[in-house]
């Protein structure tokens, strides 16, 4: 894959939201695909093809249902309107008393017969020194790999070995790029350059560490 392709083929926009539980981080990930609106809802919402790019997901998979995607977060399905709307709560983990976490993924027709373009929004509070630390590439950069692996599923190929592949050079570039991208992206929402660097550098050195030195590096 052309990993500079795929980092430019999603738009990133950071922000803040006021919710229920007060003020929001917000990461807005805009990215289109070669098929159908009809096609991309089903891609992203049946169990049969959600581990096919994403991961196992299980639960009552209906308007008011709750789920839990295999060793990563669970919630509930708050709405429902096919084949353009969907939205969760997001939680990882034990649930946070007072805390908010939600995705909404909107899908729409993009230009020409079989084009759709994928919004997926997160919404969440979060603890101001995790942000100070890590900032939107902490969930941002994991988003990218999802929507990375969608695409190569709706084109018809896939990794054929994820956890191999994410101890590869071509992984760790497509994370530090993302990482870079996430900072550029918050920047243009107003974070100070310089305490976007930390995050930057922090959020990198996480997804993507050095290798360790030796004969079999890769």
């Amino acid at each position: 894959m052309d990993i500079v392709d795929e980092i430019n083929a999603i738009h990133r926009t950071v922000g803040r939201a006021e919710t229920p539980a007060g003020e929001a981080r917000t990461v807005l990930l805009r990215r289109s695909y070669d098929t159908s609106v009809d096609d991309l809802w089903d891609a992203v919402t049946n169990p049969e093809r959600l581990p096919r790019w994403f991961l196992p997901v299980s639960g009552d998979l209906t308007l008011g249902g709750r789920y839990q995607l295999e060793g990563n977060a669970g919630g509930e399905i708050i709405r429902c309107e096919p084949p353009r709307l969907l939205r969760l709560t997001w939680v990882f983990g034990e649930p946070v008393e007072g805390g908010f976490s939600e995705v909404e993924v909107r899908l729409s027709p993009g230009d020409g017969t079989e084009r759709a373009v994928l919004e997926l929004e997160h919404v969440a509070v979060i603890d101001p020194e995790r942000w100070t630390e890590y900032g939107p590439g902490a969930v941002g950069v994991g988003w990218d790999l999802a929507l990375l692996g969608l695409g190569l599923y709706l084109g018809g190929g896939a990794i054929a070995d994820p956890n191999a592949w994410g101890e590869s050079r071509e992984a760790r570039e497509f994370m530090t790029l993302s990482s870079n991208a996430w900072g550029a992206a918050t920047v243009a929402g107003g974070d100070h350059p310089d305490a976007v660097a930390t995050m930057v550098a922090n959020t990198t050195q996480f997804y993507a560490p050095d290798p360790p030195a030796g004969p079999n590096a890769l």
